[in-house]
């Protein structure tokens, strides 16, 4: 694959609404004939480069390339040569010369940048603190195969605006479906996001720092952890966000079949009770579940002829 003709997956902002839905096509696809796919990777060696913890991300990129065939070599960051001052691009120019693609998850969303200005080899981005693109494209897959990935039913992210909170507003802007950001002002989307979702033609995004009007009909309620990865602990950022708490009573104001998405992992008793986790509206394990087929469709476009 030359550089000119790779295909990197950094953000959700570098796709079109043609691309996407392409992408969760594909998903589907995969998910109903597995074996379709079972060679797309043969011979070909990807490695994981991550700066941070995870779970549904390391285990659905291992198994997804090793059930397309592919061999998926795990890296932690700290035991390379970037722990000694190597630098990112040097890094790039090597792993291009022995890989044929790489997923990084890391802090700085700059490190995928540089990675993917420098090598030859397509760059997925499997999180930074800005974006969660691969995140995203799975609950775009989840919120389809629900039927409500159209422009009627309405959506609310709940809680603290980070980098899932981001990709949701950049996709769902992209496939002309509104959604409502419900957050105190401190932790509502930063100005720089929000002057691109503007950019987005047909984009619908509120910004609603009441819980309770914003869960009001919902038909979807989504939320994610208060303190993220890298993030130091905060009880006042807690308290500040107490009132957006996934819970029985916020979400009596929701539709009667509301449906709860959550990224994962959760603070059980902080952004969500354990009731609604649980609950038979919660999807959250099917969430996670689809993480595998959106990225075997992804490295299926990825690698395509």
């Amino acid at each position: 694959m030359s550089k000119k003709n790779k295909k990197d997956f950094l953000t959700l902002k570098d796709y079109d609404s043609k691309t996407i839905s392409y992408l969760l096509d594909i998903a589907g696809d995969v998910k109903s004939d597995p074996l379709k796919y079972s060679k797309v990777l043969e011979g070909k060696n990807i490695a994981l480069l991550f700066d941070k913890h995870s779970t549904r991300t390391r285990l659905s990129f291992e198994a997804g390339i090793s059930q397309m065939g592919g061999n998926a070599i795990y890296l932690d960051a700290k035991n390379l040569q970037l722990s000694r001052g190597e630098t990112h691009a040097d890094t790039a120019k090597i792993f291009s010369l022995y890989l044929d693609a790489v997923v990084i998850r890391t802090f700085s969303h700059r490190t995928v940048e540089i990675f993917a200005e420098e090598g030859s080899i397509p760059v997925i981005n499997g999180l930074t603190d800005m974006y969660h693109p691969c995140q995203v494209l799975s609950d775009l897959f989840t919120i389809k195969e629900a039927g409500l990935l159209s422009p009627g039913p309405k959506i609310t992210y709940m809680g603290d605006s980070n980098n899932v909170t981001n990709s949701l507003m950049v996709g769902l802007s992209k496939l002309g479906i509104k959604i409502t950001i419900s957050s105190p002002s401190e932790y509502k989307p930063g100005q720089e996001i929000m002057k691109y979702i503007e950019s987005i033609k047909g984009s619908n995004v509120s910004i609603v720092s009441d819980p309770v009007k914003a869960a009001e009909d919902a038909d979807i309620v989504y939320t994610d952890v208060w303190i993220s990865m890298g993030d130091a602990e905060s009880d006042q950022k807690v308290k500040k966000l107490s009132s957006y708490q996934l819970n029985r009573e916020l979400l009596s104001h929701a539709a009667k079949d509301v449906i709860i998405m959550h990224c994962l992992p959760a603070h059980r008793g902080e952004e969500i009770t354990a009731e609604v986790l649980d609950g038979s509206n919660s999807i959250v394990l099917k969430q996670a579940e689809n993480r595998l087929y959106a990225q075997k469709a992804l490295l299926a476009y990825i690698f395509e002829s």
